[in-house]
């Protein structure tokens, strides 16, 4: 993460501290809040689209604290950290749905505008300049004139999710030493697991754990809401923040037991 800052967005009716990277645009331009879909369980979820990024929020909040803002004082004592995250996860469920694929039909070629108009989400559509720059990566395209089409590709989503996991799998030993002293396969099904956060179980992550040759293990799924906000390129940037939940969830779970 680069040199945070502080991002403001309009129609915000209190103050809260949000880090940020760095957009390197002066900050001038105010950030949107954008309900989207969560990629792997359909919750509406809050995300952060400022300056053609796509950040995914995390919440912490202590029991008690507050925020000293130059002469305001903030109650609130909560911290909000957004991190990119790849919009290649956010709208896969949304090309996939958008091809209307049956049984071993390959689906219909849709352009940008009809597949980002998703009922209830009206975000979607402020996401088609970040669309046309990423989504080729796991579709295939046909263009008639001026118009560009679209329809998802399952060997190149599979290619694409396979390289998230093999990059993951390469950084998770430099974040710690038990990674690099266990089991390579152990390793990239760790990897897997953590892509997993960001995939449905049908079809992409049954596929994903074949097309490695490895078996099907079904990871606990994770509840977003509006407020613990949950990507991704920064999956493989920042896997860090995915150790510290795991290590934290493997501390409570400890705790528990004592008692």
């Amino acid at each position: 993460m680069s040199s945070s800052s502080t991002v403001w967005w309009e129609g915000a009716e209190k103050t809260r501290v949000l880090i940020a990277p760095d957009s390197g645009c002066g900050g001038n331009k105010p950030g949107e809040l954008l309900k989207l879909r969560h990629p792997k369980s359909e919750n509406g979820t809050c995300y952060l689209f400022s300056n053609g990024m796509l950040q995914e929020l995390q919440w912490f909040k202590q029991s008690y604290g507050s925020w000293l803002l130059g002469d305001y004082i903030s109650e609130d004592g909560s911290l909000y950290m957004a991190t990119p995250v790849d919009p290649v996860f956010i709208l896969l469920p949304i090309f996939d749905e958008a091809r209307m694929k049956k049984g071993e039909d390959l689906g219909k070629f849709r352009q940008l505008d009809e597949i980002l108009f998703v009922e209830g989400y009206p975000g979607y559509q402020q996401l088609l300049p970040v669309a046309e720059k990423c989504m080729d990566i796991v579709c295939q395209t046909q263009e008639v004139g001026s118009m560009k089409f679209y329809r998802l590709d399952n060997s190149k989503v599979l290619a694409w999710l396979s390289c998230k996991a093999y990059c993951l799998k390469r950084t998770l030993p430099e974040l710690d030493k038990n990674y690099a002293a266990q089991d390579e396969k152990q390793t990239l099904v760790d990897a897997v697991s953590i892509v997993g956060e960001y995939l449905k179980t049908e079809p992409w992550l049954k596929l994903l754990y074949d097309h490695l040759g490895l078996e099907f293990v079904d990871p606990t799924m994770k509840e977003t809401n509006m407020e613990n906000l949950s990507t991704a390129n920064e999956i493989t940037r920042h896997p860090q923040i995915h150790y510290r939940r795991k290590q934290k969830r493997n501390l409570e779970n400890r705790q528990s037991k004592q008692r």
